[in-house]
């Protein structure tokens, strides 16, 4: 029986959101791997380094490239409107109240992996297969660097409220931290993609930029919030087409669009629900998206590997970092253990990352996966290990009061 591409379009869709549904469900998983977790795990499943390999007919006949493109829109409109979000929840003005704190421990959190990633990226450079067609080899270091340095703050508040101390003093200052990680990753972001060909384009993408803000921040304070919304949205298409046409990319595009917007403009309900409607709704499609530019050319053993050297650089840089912070600051006993880990929650936020690398040309297909790998290992591991801290230093805190 002949089926159209709507028909072969709508089964995707059901295996987008049926598959990791009733994994994290049945399994339980919520533990080790909160939803979004399992539906990255299912869209590199689902990718042709292992559906495609293992039943490649199958695969060529669901995924195949009508779909793929259909797919494709709706996950770039799901990952600029999350994207978007993770810009307006920065909270820059009590990193500013706290300033020294925030300063410090920022830097260390995001300088020590950075340098550690910066390493495994120059040893990755002696080995081909790693490095992107349109690359140089300081664009290539830099952006690895800065993939493991990075912090996924929307999957961290996640998290942070699972573990029921996102509105606490630690949770909120972990926020403060993370925010100014957020800026400074998207900061190094830009410097990695500037196009000397199109510098001009770019020069002048900033100079509108910084007159159309003012101009959108004059009319967003005199809207009523229902009209907020539509505005945000028509400015987000606009910023994100304009960074786009300058050669910076739209996802840089959407964070900016959401980081000049204030969060108090909106009811903290509704953009709570906001993105967890993203997520429920319109992100797996990205997850998927994701999971279909996973490649193991290169060799299986040899991506697991390089997965792992990252991995070990992210962790251990993010974790002497903050250990470094809570010398200086002196924080009390385990704080500095409890931070580290919840800072080096990637997920989302990386993967959007490296998928940028991977549109420009700067990183291959097998270096994108060993990333995902290492993206998805790190968050997984978050949970069980920043619960039992948690415990007792909230045991401790019984005994000594």
């Amino acid at each position: 029986m002949h089926m159209g591409t709507t028909e072969i379009f709508l089964i995707a869709m059901l295996l987008i959101f049926a598959v990791p549904y009733l994994i994290w469900r049945v399994g339980g998983t919520d533990y080790y791997a909160p939803l979004v977790i399992v539906q990255i795990i299912t869209g590199v499943i689902l990718g042709p380094g292992i559906l495609g390999r293992a039943y490649p007919e199958y695969y060529s006949f669901v995924f195949n490239p009508q779909v793929v493109q259909s797919l494709n829109g709706i996950a770039w409109w799901a990952v600029m409107i999350f994207v978007m979000l993770a810009g307006i929840e920065l909270d820059l003005k009590k990193a500013w109240e706290h300033r020294r704190e925030s300063t410090i421990t920022a830097s260390l959190a995001l300088g020590t992996p950075l340098l550690f990633g910066c390493i495994a990226a120059t040893g990755m450079l002696g080995f081909a297969g790693w490095i992107g067609p349109r690359a140089q080899s300081w664009q290539f270091v830099l952006g690895v660097g800065m993939a493991c340095a990075v912090t996924a703050l929307p999957i961290l508040i996640l998290l942070m409220e699972k573990l029921e101390i996102l509105r606490e003093n630690i949770g909120q200052r972990i926020l403060r931290y993370a925010s100014l990680d957020d800026i400074a990753i998207w900061a190094v972001l830009a410097v990695i993609m500037l196009d000397w060909d199109r510098v001009t384009r770019q020069l002048g993408f900033i100079l509108v930029f910084i007159v159309a803000t003012r101009l959108f921040r004059m009319l967003m304070a005199r809207l009523e919030e229902r009209d907020r919304w539509f505005v945000a949205l028509i400015w987000l298409v606009a910023v994100s087409f304009a960074a786009d046409w300058a050669g910076l990319h739209y996802m840089v595009g959407a964070f900016l669009a959401g980081a000049v917007m204030d969060a108090h403009w909106f009811a903290q309900q509704r953009l709570d629900f906001m993105r967890q409607t993203v997520l429920i709704t319109i992100m797996p499609v990205y997850f998927l998206s994701a999971g279909l530019r996973t490649n193991w050319a290169v060799g299986g053993s040899a991506v697991f590997i390089a997965a792992a050297v990252l991995l070990a650089a992210s962790l251990s840089g993010k974790l002497i970092g903050t250990h470094i912070a809570g010398r200086i600051l002196k924080w009390g006993q385990g704080e500095a253990s409890i931070i580290g880990w919840l800072l080096q929650t990637k997920a989302l936020i990386m993967i959007i990352f490296s998928n940028i690398l991977l549109d420009k040309g700067l990183i291959t297909n097998e270096t994108f996966t060993a990333l995902l790998l290492m993206a998805i290992a790190s968050t997984m591991l978050t949970v069980p290990m920043v619960y039992p801290k948690l415990r007792r230093a909230a045991q401790l805190i019984v005994k000594t009061s």
